[in-house]
């Protein structure tokens, strides 16, 4: 089990269970960094010392032997348990040949220790800055955000106005560096995946094939080679694909109207700070709180996000305060010497609690949850999108007709029009529709199938999950996946084998409802499905005949008697005018 996904929308709510996430993140970095400054000390050794080069190798394959990859998420492809296990293997090889001398090429240097010195220095060392900017951006936003709040409500209106500025451009900019913190570490995370078993593969590699002595071994090598290779760029395929759909992400999420959407989605916890009188007077108390409106409970833990503040009560460490509500009344201004106040009259205390939210509209968001006096008119986002009707289905089919014939069968009225072209509207097309073709409601279902570890078990799996997509979704998933097979067909010349065709239009056939950083971690999942669809297009049977409903009806009787006894951003614009005129040839 990997660590679980930082979700973007984590750094606006800054909470502890994030902070201790991230946490994880940092320690699994320092070792990463630490694993490859041991990784190429020992390289050089092998490389300088042939007289020690038995005891080195033998270090070298001790040290990759005791490495274990992290991943994020909660299943792995077959290429990453490939990759998972590479480390091993090669340790294993090492240890098998260490008796044999052998002597090193003399670029081995460029082959082992520049890659991954770069990978360090690029990679390792960029995470880093982004940490101390994120760290000394949040020390700046939560000094403000304090000294804020401690203004007088009886200060100029003016005063006030630029109070808020203040506050609120600190906040954007410690946002932003927490965004930007989270989408670097995701990048080492899926990075190191590649860019570190790479260069210890290559290196392998010069010592087997230019030594003598091990001329059988090597051949023995090749074939796990050859598959290790194909893991690896089936991999940097899957990273490359997840890669622009994350970034587009990230730079979604920084966007205020998207902040907007998340305070709507996200009412009931976040910072507040209580007024707790004490013996010499009041004091104002943070804590982070989360409301259960079922419950009608108030959880409240008291922390302090600054590096700089001791850690004193934070996390588990601090024990929480839980309050039953009874109502909850929002605190007029003339009555206290503080802005965005509300009380709170609870079960378990006599006296109202008095709460000071971060800003007006945050105080609108508690009071809407906890039924108070002030509701949010929630914000109506319409989106248009395209339709899967006859008109679709006809354009479909007429840039199908065009790939496949090179134009013979569209006229298309100017020479610039290239297949590339037509690829890119076709995937237009199929992304604008208002629901992928397979569906929102079997997402979940077929990204669990093709997770199985069983390869026979997800070919059953898939084949009767495309029998409940509706009658359009399957006859247009017929449609596509039979001109997807022809394509890859010439994969001799074209290079699209289903694997590569399944990165290009496993996103477009696939999405998740939401999108998330672990949704964008599916998408490697989603791609299997679609070459599953198209390496066993025979098998699967998307046109449901006679025979294939007799089949999808037996496998369904089986499973409930085992039950009862478990784009480019370049494409798009060039889309976007290419759909009116095909649209109007049809």
């Amino acid at each position: 089990m990997g660590h679980p996904p930082l979700e973007f929308c984590d750094c606006y709510k800054d909470s502890p269970d994030f902070r201790e996430t991230l946490k994880c993140y940092e320690l699994e970095l320092e070792r990463t960094s630490k694993f490859l400054k041991e990784l190429i000390k020992d390289g050089n050794s092998v490389i300088n010392a042939i007289k020690g080069y038995s005891l080195a190798v033998q270090k070298f394959s001790q040290t990759l032997s005791a490495f274990q990859f992290d991943f994020i998420g909660d299943s792995l492809t077959d290429d990453e348990v490939n990759i998972a296990e590479s480390f091993q293997e090669f340790a294993g090889l090492l240890q098998e040949v260490e008796h044999d001398r052998m002597m090193l090429v003399q670029n081995a240097s460029d082959l082992l220790i520049k890659p991954l010195e770069k990978f360090r220095k690029e990679q390792i060392s960029a995470t880093k800055e982004k940490k101390k900017k994120f760290e000394k951006e949040s020390e700046k936003y939560y000094s403000q955000l304090e000294k804020h709040l401690s203004i007088s409500a009886r200060k100029k209106d003016s005063q006030l106005q630029e109070a808020d500025e203040l506050v609120e451009k600190e906040r954007q900019n410690f946002y932003e560096s927490s965004v930007e913190y989270v989408y670097q570490i995701h990048q080492v995370q899926d990075r190191k995946k590649f860019d570190v078993v790479e260069p210890v593969l290559a290196f392998l590699h010069s010592i087997l094939t230019l030594n003598n002595l091990t001329v059988e071994m090597t051949q023995d090598f090749m074939p796990y080679k050859q598959e290790l290779q194909l893991s690896l760029q089936n991999t940097r395929n899957h990273y490359e694909s997840t890669c622009e759909e994350l970034e587009d992400l990230m730079k979604r999420v920084k966007h205020p109207s998207y902040i907007s959407k998340m305070q709507n989605f996200f009412p009931m916890e976040g910072f507040l700070f209580c007024q707790e009188k004490r013996a010499l007077g009041a004091s104002w108390v943070k804590y982070y709180c989360k409301y259960s409106k079922e419950k009608k409970q108030l959880i409240m833990v008291p922390c302090e996000q600054r590096p700089s503040v001791k850690q004193v009560l934070f996390g588990l460490m601090a024990s929480p305060t839980i309050l039953t509500l009874k109502s909850c009344i929002r605190r007029k201004t003339e009555s206290i010497d503080k802005r965005f106040c509300f009380d709170v009259e609870t079960v378990e205390r006599n006296a109202p609690v008095t709460f000071q939210a971060l800003a007006d509209g945050d105080r609108k968001l508690w009071m809407e949850a906890m039924d108070g006096k002030e509701p949010v008119s929630l914000l109506c986002f319409y989106l248009v999108k395209m339709e899967l009707n006859e008109t679709g289905f006809k354009f479909v089919q007429k840039c199908i007709n065009c790939i496949e014939t090179e134009g013979n069968y569209v006229n298309l009225h100017s020479s610039d029009w290239e297949v590339k072209t037509i690829t890119s509207a076709l995937k237009f097309y199929l992304r604008s529709l208002s629901e992928p073709i397979m569906t929102y409601d079997l997402h979940r279902d077929l990204i669990c199938a093709a997770k199985s570890d069983n390869p026979d078990v997800r070919l059953s799996e898939i084949h009767s999950l495309t029998y409940k997509l509706p009658g359009k979704n399957r006859q247009m998933l017929e449609l596509l996946i039979n001109h997807l097979g022809k394509v890859c067909s010439h994969s001799d010349e074209n290079l699209m084998t289903p694997s590569n065709m399944a990165v290009v239009f496993g996103p477009t056939l696939m999405r998740a409802k939401e999108e998330t950083v672990a949704a964008m971690l599916d998408i490697k999942f989603q791609n299997i499905v679609v070459e599953i669809l198209i390496e066993d297009y025979e098998k699967v049977q998307l046109r449901q005949t006679n025979s294939a409903k007799k089949t999808i009806f037996c496998f369904q009787v089986c499973r409930s008697l085992q039950t009862s006894v478990n784009s480019d951003c370049s494409e798009w614009s060039e889309s976007t005018f290419l759909w009116q005129p095909l649209a109007n040839q049809i």
